[in-house]
């Protein structure tokens, strides 16, 4: 039976790491932040150009990379299985469903952005085309790519025409709830997610739990498709040697390189092109659910191939050893990383929500990373498995996994 792939886990630490420069402002501020700077932290030059930066390399590309990872992890698993005479669908099936389970608790008691609950789901989608030989996986997940762009091209293009309308028949204020939901400055969902962040912890999960069912179609509706690309994307640069290390060091840098030219010209023009509009609502959020989307493919892969480029084909030193550290217990980072930054801004713990400015968040994720590459092998010299990652295996095996080492 194969054992452990050390460059996926390398790579796992770098996206477990890479996915907090994505979330702390959804951590930090208001959910409109996300979509539009100018909605909240601020309008000083360095607030914009942290904005401009993690746009154009960050958004999105992260957690496409931790999509690609979990398609390869998750072929990988079933495989391993499948050699030592089991069938390799039944544990998948039974971890996808503990995962959603995690996933849901994930979003009721810490924090809205959950994604485990979706890669539950998608996850099981994604194993109907674990035999699939890699071009045809990379076929499949550029028909999920296109699917997923379609269905994001029409709302934006329904949500310029109901606008168009509305201003048309002098009736602009009963769009105020779908502009607040997308991102417009000054909207009163601001005002009301304050309110509740600042507040108990009861009062959060009775938000969060009545919003649950919103909250999951939302989910599949926009994200599921994308997501499902980038699992058969992943499972497609298992199956070709990709992310184990096989290729030449000046293969993967051909392959970053060809990718960043693709991708990031046209990010930069997005982002002039919305600083330009004076961060105008629609525009801003189409830019960033829609117009984007074809260039984080790239960037995806691009950011894949240069983790590739720096951790393969050589022995991990000090530093890439506590970051393969991260990424064996990236389930129990992730979910740290909630526990930590929840604690840090929601009102049950310092209540720093909406506090900071854009720019000074981002002082905290180097600390939130440090954390991590502290911690992570600290916990490995003596147990076997993350905490959650325990939970996790000792739950689909249906028993209690020995935890020491």
């Amino acid at each position: 039976m194969p054992g452990r792939h050390r460059t996926m886990d390398m790579a796992r630490g770098f996206a477990v790491m890479g996915i907090v420069l994505m979330n702390i402002i959804a951590f930090a501020m208001p959910s409109a932040a996300y979509y539009n700077p100018d909605a909240w932290g601020g309008t000083s030059i360095p607030d914009r150009l942290v904005w401009a930066l993690s746009f154009i390399l960050i958004d999105g590309k992260m957690r496409g990379l931790f999509s690609l990872l979990f398609g390869a992890s998750m072929l990988l698993l079933m495989d391993r299985t499948e050699l030592a005479g089991g069938d390799g669908r039944r544990p998948h099936i039974i971890r996808c469903l503990w995962l959603g389970l995690f996933g849901i608790v994930h979003y009721l008691l810490l924090w809205w952005g959950d994604i485990l609950a979706l890669y539950a789901v998608v996850g099981l989608i994604a194993m109907l085309f674990a035999g699939k030989e890699p071009m045809q996986l990379v076929k499949l997940a550029f028909l999920s790519f296109t699917l997923h762009m379609a269905i994001v091209t029409a709302l934006i293009l329904d949500l310029k025409w109901s606008i168009g309308r509305a201003t048309a028949a002098g009736d602009l204020a009963r769009m105020g709830p779908m502009l607040d939901g997308i991102g417009r400055p000054g909207g009163a969902g601001i005002a009301s997610e304050l309110a509740i962040y600042h507040g108990n912890w009861a009062g959060m999960i009775a938000h969060k739990a009545a919003d649950y069912i919103g909250w999951g179609i939302s989910g599949l509706t926009y994200m599921s498709l994308d997501t499902l690309g980038f699992m058969l994307l992943g499972m497609a640069m298992l199956k070709s040697g990709f992310l184990t290390g096989r290729w030449d060091r000046e293969q993967y840098l051909g392959t970053a390189r060809h990718c960043f030219l693709i991708g990031i010209p046209p990010m930069i023009a997005l982002a002039v092109w919305t600083w330009a509009s004076g961060f105008d609502t629609v525009t801003t959020f189409g830019t960033n659910f829609a117009w984007s989307f074809p260039f984080r493919i790239p960037l995806t892969v691009g950011w894949t191939a240069l983790i590739m480029a720096i951790i393969a084909h050589r022995t991990p030193g000090a530093f890439l050893s506590r970051v393969e550290a991260a990424g064996r217990m990236s389930l129990s980072n992730y979910l740290g990383t909630s526990l930590l930054m929840t604690a840090l801004f929601y009102g049950w713990g310092f209540g720093l929500f909406g506090e900071l400015s854009r720019a000074t968040c981002y002082l905290i994720v180097p600390l939130v990373w440090a954390l991590m590459l502290i911690w992570s092998p600290l916990w490995q010299a003596r147990f076997r498995y993350g905490p959650v990652e325990w939970l996790w295996r000792s739950f689909t095996m249906g028993r209690l996994q020995r935890l020491r080492r």
